[in-house]
């Protein structure tokens, strides 16, 4: 590889945030030697890689390119009549300059921290590493994990990451794992934990275990926990303020932000619920029998369980939707983040109808012709978006 693809190849990926330390240097040296090339990107190329950073809006990509423009025109005029440079040339330079300094002041203001949101593509799988860099994961590859120092982690194929249980760590190191409405995924941890990732979830999570600490993950959005046991190191999962303490088990928790609730239902073993703010008491906290589900009122702050039939919180995992006595205002969530899609319901009586109902691995035009034929209603679906009338 020559030179100028290389420093290209680090440009972008500096410009979607995903340079080591080294490399974001190489970038910086490579400027600092001024040394312009007639094959380096373009403005169209520099704006090609900008559009995958979310963070950045309208009124400020206009800004950034008008700065870059008036740097352009002012390097040609000021640059020696003896050496002609192409114009593009002036301008892909100053264009490069301008974004690595804009780029450079997002991070410095931490509008880019490590736990961001920035993601290359809203239906991609991505796994964010300790030190921040971004990977995309495909459900039709498979390739190691490394961490940020290149040792190899976990090994991903297909619909599965599996972390090694031989990594030696002396401080806790975590990845997130995010992902889209419309995927599910599978992760084997470092201690043999099994977990089940719905469409629009979140889970941070240690590469590996520490001895003598409890086994602590962050979800947000929808998992089913197959839980290793270890009596010496209690796992629990963080699931906005509530904590769900196991030993080893089997057992469901769903906590998208948009509910008002995060339902908890075991299928196996005992869990315990308390608040964030507590500390376990099996005296005093609640505890799970199987077949119940733990309701965490996030706004009173309350828990309330009740005797439940699990299969239809854990249908997800086979690719099922069922709904017992739901709403359709609740239906259509689960609608958009298992089809990713969006819905606009423009039926406010609708939305409180409740309905029973279980789909397989059915279309959502299937289910949308089921809810018309029992309800009557009209709608039309167009570029992933349901408008009811």
């Amino acid at each position: 590889m020559n030179e100028n693809s290389e420093i290209k190849s680090v440009l972008q990926k500096f410009i979607l945030g995903q340079c080591t330390p080294e490399e974001t240097n190489t970038v910086i040296d490579y400027y600092r030697k001024n040394k312009l090339t007639t094959d380096f990107p373009a403005v169209e190329d520099i704006k090609t890689l900008l559009e995958v950073i979310p963070k950045m809006d309208e009124s400020t990509a206009k800004t950034l390119f008008s700065n870059i423009l008036s740097s352009a025109k002012e390097i040609e005029q000021t640059a020696p009549k003896t050496k002609k440079v192409p114009f593009r040339t002036y301008m892909a330079v100053a264009a490069s300059l301008v974004v690595l300094l804009s780029i450079g002041l997002f991070y410095q203001r931490d509008f880019f921290k490590p736990n961001s949101d920035l993601i290359l593509n809203n239906n991609e799988i991505t796994l964010q590493l300790e030190n921040g860099e971004i990977q995309v994961i495909s459900n039709t590859s498979k390739s190691p994990v490394k961490d940020s120092r290149g040792n190899v982690v976990a090994n991903h194929n297909g619909n599965k990451i599996v972390y090694d249980t031989k990594t030696t760590l002396e401080n806790i190191v975590y990845n997130t794992i995010k992902i889209p409405y419309g995927k599910r995924f599978e992760l084997e941890l470092s201690d043999g934990t099994v977990i089940h990732l719905n469409s629009g979830s979140t889970l941070k999570y240690p590469v590996k275990f520490i001895a003598g600490e409890n086994r602590q993950v962050f979800l947000e959005g929808e998992a089913f926990f197959d839980v290793s046991k270890d009596k010496a190191h209690p796992f629990v999962v963080q699931a906005n303020n509530l904590n769900i303490r196991v030993l080893g088990t089997h057992f469901n928790v769903s906590s998208y932000p948009e509910d008002a609730l995060t339902d908890v239902v075991l299928v196996e073993g005992s869990v315990g619920l308390y608040t964030q703010n507590e500390q376990f008491d099996v005296t005093k906290n609640i505890v799970l029998k199987p077949g119940y589900k733990g309701s965490f009122n996030r706004k009173e702050g309350t828990i309330e369980t009740k005797s439940v039939l699990t299969t239809v919180y854990t249908s997800w995992m086979q690719g099922r939707l069922t709904f017992r006595n739901m709403s359709f205002g609740d239906i259509s969530k689960k609608l958009e983040r298992h089809y990713n899609v969006t819905i606009v319901n423009q039926n406010k009586k609708l939305s409180n109808e409740k309905f029973n109902a279980t789909f397989g691995d059915e279309p959502i035009e299937k289910v949308l012709s089921y809810f018309n034929e029992i309800h009557g209603i009209k709608y039309t679906l167009k570029n992933n978006e349901v408008l009811i009338k």
